[in-house]
């Protein structure tokens, strides 16, 4: 990707230089500096995470339900006939479903959160946007580069760089140059690596982690579903 970015980019130089004077003239911007100063945008990134903590605490909670389940079983298995097992065993399988679902739900590829993400940041960017095509027709630059984008710029020369301005048509110009913001970058949710239980198995076949405990030493139990 980097690499056909700096094709393209070479590739829109040449195009530049081909087309005479006055289509020469361009620049560039950062767009992730021009953003962490904009207040919408801290507005915006606190708003994800306090859903990104909501949506995690809901999850720890789920897990402890779960965790509540395998202790039950374990510490009554003895006790407990064939059919009575395979009942429980059904129970843990299926809370086990839930937060996976939940999980997926919430954090997974265009999940809630990436939604979210989009639907807050949109209105931030597009104005970012505006303000750098009327910078663009201002300045009579016939293209304008991100340096934040995914388009590699192995240089940049700070005559070229028409970040300030675009700050400025933004109502966020300073006089001495304005030193980056913080990024408000939202929090990555990262669930905690729990343990393997050897002795018990999903419906897939393959042990499931036991949260929050160590693994007892009981006789292996096997789920009854038929394969």
């Amino acid at each position: 990707m980097k690499n056909f970015g700096g094709l393209l980019l070479a590739l829109l130089l040449l195009i530049a230089t081909t087309l005479g004077a006055n289509a020469q003239k361009f620049g560039w911007v950062d767009s992730e500096f021009i953003m962490a100063k904009m207040p919408e945008y801290a507005k915006a990134q606190q708003e994800l995470n306090t859903l990104s903590d909501t949506w995690q605490k809901e999850i720890e909670a789920q897990q402890k339900d779960l965790d509540k389940l395998y202790h039950n079983y374990q510490a009554e298995e003895v006790v407990l006939t064939e059919p009575m097992k395979k009942k429980r065993q059904d129970e843990i399988l299926k809370k086990e479903q839930e937060i996976k679902a939940y999980r997926n739900k919430q954090f997974g590829y265009e999940g809630q959160l990436f939604k979210k993400r989009q639907e807050l940041n949109k209105p931030v960017q597009d104005k970012v946007f505006e303000a750098c095509e009327k910078v663009a027709k201002k300045k009579q630059l016939a293209v304008v580069f991100d340096k934040a984008s995914d388009l590699t710029m192995l240089y940049t020369n700070p005559a070229h760089d028409y970040t300030e301005f675009v700050l400025e048509e933004l109502g966020l110009g300073a006089e001495d140059r304005n030193q980056p913001g913080p990024k408000g970058a939202v929090k990555t949710v990262a669930p905690p690596k729990t343990p393997v239980d050897p002795n018990f198995e999903s419906d897939s076949g393959t042990p499931e982690p036991v949260i929050g405990t160590k693994a007892a030493a009981k006789p292996a139990v096997r789920s009854t579903k038929k394969k």
